[in-house]
């Protein structure tokens, strides 16, 4: 099992970065499938990235693609969402989520297992 907690959202005007960690505890971090999801007000969550366990594979969807960058430090059981070129459709609150199949990649939130409580991000137009 592992607890995420994410930290580095904020309010940014368009055009601006920010970047969003999320620390996992436990011993088994590294593990674990991480993927980034978000949610606006009145919309379903929706995938923005995933990364493999080893961090050599990453997937995003293709309103992030070219704008958004996902990492991971297994050392420091964290992984990160790099996010410029922001814009007011971004708008969400974020969330990681880790799966513990490490042979698939899923892009829906029920194909993980544990969730952070989320961070907003605000994009002023």
């Amino acid at each position: 099992q592992v607890h995420l907690v994410e930290s580095g959202g904020g309010l940014v005007q368009a055009g601006g970065s920010l970047r969003l960690s999320c620390a996992g505890s436990g011993r088994t971090f590294s593990s674990y499938v991480m993927g980034w999801f978000r949610q606006a007000p009145g919309k379903e969550r929706e995938f923005v990235a995933a990364i493999t366990v080893t961090g050599l594979n990453k997937y995003y969807a293709d309103s992030v693609k070219g704008r958004f960058t996902i990492s991971r430090d297994n050392a420091k059981n964290t992984v990160y969402l790099q996010m410029n070129s922001l814009k007011p459709e971004d708008t969400a609150v974020y969330y990681c989520a880790a799966d513990e199949n490490p042979t698939v990649i899923h892009t829906t939130p029920s194909g993980y297992d544990y969730w952070g409580q989320g961070t907003q991000v605000t994009v002023s137009s």
